[in-house]
């Protein structure tokens, strides 16, 4: 019997994909929000393509604050979008 992949929605373009195909957003128990990239980090998770155009879809939409419950102000959106560029956790 071959193995489940686990499956999981973009926050953006709202398409489900292979966990692995996405970032993981993570608000920590201490309220910071941050990506995680190796998906381990402990705290309330959301997941989005590793595309800019996708976290733009999903801040326009409010997504990513219902999602993490909690308001999200600009200049974290700035940081994710330059983590995302960097590609560094």
């Amino acid at each position: 019997m071959p193995k489940k992949i686990p499956v999981r929605q973009c926050l953006g373009c709202r398409e489900q994909k292979a966990k692995s195909e996405l970032l993981r957003v993570v608000r920590s128990p201490e309220g910071t929000i941050s990506l995680d990239f190796r998906g381990k980090a402990s705290g309330r998770g959301a997941y989005i393509c590793r595309s800019a155009e996708c976290l733009k879809k999903a801040v326009k939409s409010r997504a990513l604050e219902r999602s993490l419950e909690t308001p999200i102000p600009e200049e974290i959106f700035a940081q994710l979008s330059a983590q995302m560029e960097a590609g560094d956790g």
